[in-house]
């Protein structure tokens, strides 16, 4: 087996090793930060909703009232959970993998009902008052889903249609009725707003970073290794090659070749002046017994 085809084998097997502990680490690397980069679009997406429930309880409410009133109408337009939710609905044209929605216990609107393991999340929140913020994952029919949830909490603006059927607007009790919606306090948690994405989005993500990686990483050692070939040609295998040619001469009796250069310091270098004064010290003692 030749000097460079060893080299070779001995660099595949460093880079096998290596490769094999970069992809291990840099796999379970991509993956938190596939799953950090979903949750920080969830909150960015729950920043969003709340804009919109702002934006709405600020002007477009207002702008609405004197035409409820006019009217004797309700529009749900003016309720700021509608209104999140459809802009929500908007936003998943672009992002089609994310759900959002106002989990509420009592809701006016049943669309908004929480189904069980959203209700668990409603009572953490109302059960440990420190806890703002929720990021979990849980296990659905068509695969584990990654989630935020943050807490709402009933403001004075929402007693207005929530407190008692008797206070709430007559247009909405003909639309919604009396069963549901109604009872809320000040200050009480009672319901989570919940941005829900399926797992398979950060894995997908993570395969896909994972992939380039692991392509640009070998594009690398292909490089690395020619360079690596084409310096080991140049400072071993070129001069071990003169050696031999050199010894192979001597060995057929020709002493008139000329001296391997052996400047440097280098191990190479020093065997070629060791290859040179036996070479010499040969011409001499093949002089001496022609001489006798």
């Amino acid at each position: 087996m030749k000097l460079l085809l060893k080299f070779n084998l001995i660099f595949l097997i460093v880079f096998a090793v290596g490769l094999a502990g970069a992809g291990y680490v840099s796999y379970g690397f991509l993956q938190r930060n596939a799953r950090e980069h979903v949750v920080q679009q969830a909150r960015l997406m729950m920043g969003t909703a709340l804009s919109a429930r702002k934006y709405t309880t600020e002007q477009v409410k207002p702008l609405l009232e004197p035409e409820q009133a006019r009217d004797r109408s309700f529009l749900p337009q003016t309720v700021p959970a509608y209104a999140a939710t459809e802009s929500f609905g908007y936003l998943r044209a672009t992002y089609p993998d994310y759900e959002y929605k106002e989990a509420t216990l009592n809701p006016t609107n049943l669309r908004d009902r929480a189904v069980d393991w959203e209700t668990d999340i409603i009572n953490t929140f109302r059960n440990h008052a420190l806890i703002k913020e929720v990021v979990n994952e849980r296990d659905t029919p068509t695969g584990r889903v990654l989630f935020l949830a943050r807490p709402i909490k009933a403001d004075p603006p929402c007693l207005v249609c929530h407190d008692q059927p008797e206070t709430a607007p007559p247009a909405m009790i003909r639309r919604y009725g009396t069963a549901n919606g109604f009872g809320w306090r000040e200050g009480e948690i009672v319901g989570a707003q919940i941005v829900s994405v399926p797992m398979s989005v950060p894995v997908q993500m993570a395969n896909a970073g994972f992939q380039n990686f692991m392509l640009y990483l070998g594009g690398v050692f292909v490089l690395t290794l020619v360079i690596l070939d084409l310096v080991i040609v140049y400072t071993v295998v070129r001069p071990i090659r003169l050696l031999s040619g050199a010894a192979d001469e001597i060995s057929l009796g020709k002493l008139d070749s000329p001296e391997l250069p052996s400047t440097g310091s280098d191990e190479i270098s020093v065997l070629a002046g060791s290859f040179n004064r036996m070479r010499r010290s040969l011409v001499k003692a093949m002089s001496m017994l022609d001489q006798e």
